[in-house]
């Protein structure tokens, strides 16, 4: 194990040993988040994954796909960088013929240790979710103990207003994000893992400073964080720890302020954190 691998595990394991026990009792919840900003995903992000699951023998790791459009393909992927790993305790849930879960697919859910949700389109993922009952089978699952992870899309889908990935005044979407520009960004509702914070994905590689910026002024009550890719956040109850290679922004709007002219948004005084590997900070 290389230094750098080395040292964040340390981190890790002092993570969960200062804050976990404490910040699950006050927040009522005892599961914890893995949240990737899409990417590669190199084989020590996905270790750090299972070593922060802290996967038993009788345990077991459920893929939902649903994000994507080919959720075999997508499932097969994920699976097949678990098991190089040496974890095999792998199950994949897939919609059957009638478009819905049984009970005993939502209870399979509800019973799995790890959830990792993959890539693709958020709003797919949602519109899933909340027809076939799965939101409240996540939930439940987190509830008992399970870490919930989740990959580009699967990134987005953990906050409770989620960034679609649509913009209001361009006509086709393009990827790019060009302006700071008041009711541009589509806003929708996510799994609510996270109440107080909105996560946008892929960030630094695809340079979406505009769009996060554009959201904390409109939506000052939430934290705004930026993963980039092959990187991730882990959160513990309301604490956060940056693991992987790269960077997480974090922008806040404490004095709750907009401005506006001629449609564009303006603000004063907004934090903005660039977190490296290994930094920590509060979800509150």
């Amino acid at each position: 194990m290389r230094r750098t691998q080395l040292f964040q595990f340390v981190v890790l394991v002092l993570f969960f040993l200062i804050n976990g026990c404490q910040s699950n009792t006050q927040k009522g919840e005892t599961g914890s988040l893995f949240i990737i900003g899409g990417g590669q995903r190199p084989p020590e992000l996905m270790q750090q994954l299972l070593d922060a699951a802290n996967l038993q023998p009788d345990d077991y790791i459920l893929i939902l796909p649903f994000s994507s459009i080919e959720p075999v393909e997508s499932s097969r992927y994920v699976t097949k960088q678990i098991l190089e790993l040496g974890v095999s305790t792998i199950k994949t849930l897939f919609l059957n013929t009638d478009s819905l879960l049984s009970a005993s697919a939502l209870d399979s859910v509800r019973e799995a240790r790890l959830i990792y949700i993959t890539g693709g389109n958020q709003n797919l993922f949602m519109k899933t979710a909340k027809r076939t009952g799965l939101t409240t089978a996540i939930h439940d699952a987190y509830n008992q103990g399970a870490m919930i992870a989740g990959t580009s899309a699967g990134a987005a889908v953990m906050s409770k207003k989620m960034i679609t990935g649509n913009q209001l005044s361009l006509a086709e979407y393009s990827g790019n994000f060009r302006t700071i520009h008041q009711n541009n960004i589509e806003i929708s509702e996510g799994l609510g893992l996270l109440n107080n914070a909105i996560i946008d994905q892929h960030f630094i590689q695809r340079a979406r400073m505009n769009r996060l910026l554009s959201v904390a002024i409109e939506y000052p009550d939430e934290l705004c964080i930026g993963i980039d890719e092959s990187t991730a956040i882990l959160v513990n109850g309301d604490n956060a720890i940056v693991v992987g290679s790269s960077q997480v922004v974090v922008v806040s709007n404490h004095d709750k302020l907009m401005k506006t002219h001629n449609g564009l948004l303006g603000a004063e005084d907004l934090q903005v954190k660039v977190l490296l590997p290994g930094d920590s900070f509060k979800i509150d």
